[in-house]
């Protein structure tokens, strides 16, 4: 990754090819800022967060005097024989949605041309739609996947939640950048499957990666995921996938099946990989429309934060 062309910093704590645990930690104290009623994440992805309000359910909430109108079914006779007074139960209508990520660190993943790696991006997000998701009081999990192996992180509520998936993620991070350019024995369908394992039905899953890997095939378990939760696609991308770039001159690049020199000061190449690009996110775009998913962009050319108050995820 080249940052001679860089025109923005580095998020605090990071590098933008490894990622350690005072970096994704800044987004606990973020959450915050993003949480309803203001402009927040849970909005902009389609209302993801399910308020919670009172109403006859399971969990017991509080009780006050009774009101014309309350369940008779649901006095506190005990309260009311010891004040003298007509008191109800309240109950709080259990909704509890737990949040499942897949976030996918793969090879192709681990490319950025100006600011940061995609996957770090990808980590960024994943660290704070975590810290998000308990700071609601909403279980949270997440399936890594890094192309070498598959980690799950079963849905768990406050802190260890958040933590748990930042720890996995550093150590699947450094674990992919080890075996760059290697065979990767395990593929996108198999993180889809485990996350249809791990997914219990009423989840919300958001899905983090650059979808490189997506097949027609993988519209049979989407379609299973899709029945019983609500799934959002997150696409993360580079500038100089679409062809964007200040560089004129020769580059050589690589990927797991082939490599070449890159003529960059030809607007013939810079053209041929927009036309790559382009004929790829139809691809994600049709298939994500098909099965009613909605499909947002992240850039790893610009830091989060600053995308998120600029523009929200578009």
């Amino acid at each position: 990754m080249s940052k001679s062309h860089m025109t923005v910093a580095l998020p605090s704590h990071s590098d933008g090819v490894n990622v350690c645990l005072a970096e994704l930690l800044q987004y606990k104290n973020q959450a915050v800022r993003w949480l309803p009623p203001a402009h927040s994440i849970w909005s902009q992805l389609s209302g993801l967060h399910q308020s919670r309000h009172k109403g006859r359910g399971m969990n017991f909430s509080e009780v006050r005097p009774y009101q014309a109108g309350d369940d008779i079914r649901a006095i506190d006779w005990r309260v009311t024989a010891r004040t003298g007074k007509t008191h109800t139960k309240l109950f709080t209508e259990e909704r509890e949605q737990p949040v499942m990520l897949l976030i996918d660190i793969s090879g192709s993943m681990q490319f950025g041309s100006q600011l940061m790696l995609k996957s770090v991006q990808a980590a960024h997000f994943a660290s704070l739609l975590s810290w998000l998701a308990v700071s609601e009081q909403d279980r949270i999990g997440a399936v890594i996947y890094n192309g070498i192996s598959v980690t799950e992180c079963k849905p768990t509520a406050r802190q260890q939640g958040p933590l748990h998936i930042i720890n996995k993620l550093i150590e699947a991070q450094s674990n992919a950048l080890s075996h760059l350019g290697e065979p990767q024995p395990v593929n996108f369908a198999d993180a889809l499957k485990r996350l249809h394992y791990l997914c219990s039905k009423g989840s919300e899953i958001v899905i983090i990666s650059d979808f490189n890997q997506l097949s027609l095939n993988d519209k049979r378990r989407l379609t299973q995921l899709r029945q019983h939760n609500r799934i959002q696609f997150v696409q993360v991308h580079d500038p100089l996938e679409q062809g964007q770039t200040q560089f004129r001159g020769y580059e050589h690049v690589a990927d797991k099946e082939q490599s070449a020199w890159l003529n960059f000061s030809s607007k013939k190449t810079r053209d041929s990989l927009s036309q790559q690009y382009q004929q790829h996110q139809s691809f994600v775009a049709e298939i994500a429309k098909s099965l009613a998913i909605p499909l947002h962009y992240l850039s790893a050319a610009e830091p989060l934060l600053q995308q998120l108050r600029a523009r929200g995820i578009k």
